[in-house]
């Protein structure tokens, strides 16, 4: 019994060792060594001050910015999650149908206009960096009127800022928010 007993204490000591130390000091070194800046959260800077992550999506408010979806956690990371409601769930419905008639009526279209899906709807995490480049394309008009750029002076920069398709058919194009605003500041500054 004594020697099952050693031989099981010996097996945990080493596997706690290598598994909980030696492989994740490990793989942090090559994710520091290959990926230095993902490995440190793709923080964007801006005058050496740290604005956000190319990671996370954060709140824009004002007419003069682009929005990013809506947030089930308030873009809180630490607080990262869905709503965890079904399509079928009468606080969604109404939630969503609330959503979009506040979009409709923040960006000047008509009552019955198509509104992107992605603008009224959070993402899986809460915290989705990307807006649909339709989304995008109906913010410009609001964008460009509170910032005294033309309508097609904004949409050029939602074309610069627009990532195609991931591997070319996955997916739609997606437009990276903060990078987005980022480039409105430094055409108006």
């Amino acid at each position: 019994m004594r020697s099952q007993l050693v031989a099981g204490l010996r097996t945990f000591l080493v596997c706690t060792v290598l598994l909980g130390l030696a492989y994740p000091i490990a793989i942090t070194a090559m994710a520091q060594l290959a990926f230095a800046d993902h490995a440190d959260g793709s923080l964007v800077e801006r005058d050496g001050q740290v604005i956000g992550s190319r990671l996370l999506g954060q709140a824009f408010d004002g007419a003069e910015w682009f929005h990013p979806r809506p947030s089930a956690s308030g873009y809180d990371a630490l607080a990262s999650g869905a709503t965890n409601l079904g399509p079928t769930n009468p606080d969604l419905l109404a939630a969503v149908e609330e959503s979009a008639v506040a979009y409709r009526e923040e960006n000047g279209l008509d009552p019955g206009a198509a509104v992107p899906v992605d603008a009224v709807t959070s993402s899986g995490s809460g915290l989705d960096p990307h807006i649909s480049a339709a989304n995008a394309r109906l913010q410009a008009p609001r964008v460009a009127e509170a910032r005294g750029l033309t309508v097609q002076t904004v949409l050029g920069l939602v074309e610069d800022h627009t990532d195609p398709q991931a591997l070319g058919f996955l997916g739609e194009e997606g437009v990276h928010v903060l990078e987005l605003n980022l480039a409105l500041d430094e055409l108006t500054s």
